[in-house]
């Protein structure tokens, strides 16, 4: 991933690569924990805060996606941002130079469909066929806005998690920081969920 990644950057392209450009779950869930929050929430809230984040980038932030479907079985959280991208008309490219996902030599049609049953196994040719899609294939404009309320919520949450993990340019955030936007944003649902008060 890291290579594709970079690949695209030196191409011109503005990547976001989750466990690169996200948060580290381990670190954040270990400063929860140090708040007192027990294990189960602090994994609840680390969870909602990476779909947030997630479907943000996703439906919002990217104008196109790259999937790597290297793997016996490609990873279900890309497979489930293939489908989300795919049905909002956002352009795609396909990798995969493992042949474990192959039946009968072919990729299951249910994938392979997403990515108009194109895709290369040379990560040298991503940028040139990103390149060729965008060419092709207007990027939609997606507001938050126009979004379903479900989809526009948690795409808001991860906007607000997003502008704290870039709010200091050129410097580090720190888990701390990170914590803090985590408990604001997660925080009251959860208390909700167990009927706390306050």
């Amino acid at each position: 991933m890291t290579v594709i990644a970079d690949g695209l950057t030196a191409a011109g392209y503005p990547v976001y690569l989750p466990h690169r450009d996200g948060m580290e779950f381990r670190l954040i869930h270990r400063e929860l924990r140090e708040r007192g929050y027990d294990e189960a929430v602090a994994g609840q809230f680390l969870h909602e805060a990476i779909f947030a984040l997630d479907i943000y980038q996703l439906v919002v932030d990217c104008g196109a996606v790259v999937w790597n479907l290297n793997g016996r079985v490609p990873d279900e959280g890309a497979v489930s941002e293939a489908a989300i991208a795919w049905a909002l008309g956002k352009p795609m490219i396909g990798f995969a130079d493992d042949a474990r996902t192959l039946i009968a030599g072919r990729m299951n049609p249910l994938l392979a469909g997403l990515i108009e049953f194109e895709m290369t196994a040379d990560v040298n040719q991503i940028g040139p066929l990103l390149e060729k899609q965008l060419a092709i294939q207007r990027v939609p404009v997606i507001t938050l806005a126009n979004l379903p309320e479900r989809v526009r919520h948690a795409a808001e949450e991860g906007h607000a998690l997003w502008l704290t993990l870039q709010s200091r340019a050129g410097e580090a955030i720190s888990n701390e920081q990170i914590a803090d936007c985590v408990c604001a944003l997660f925080g009251k649902k959860a208390k909700k969920r167990r009927g706390d008060k306050g």
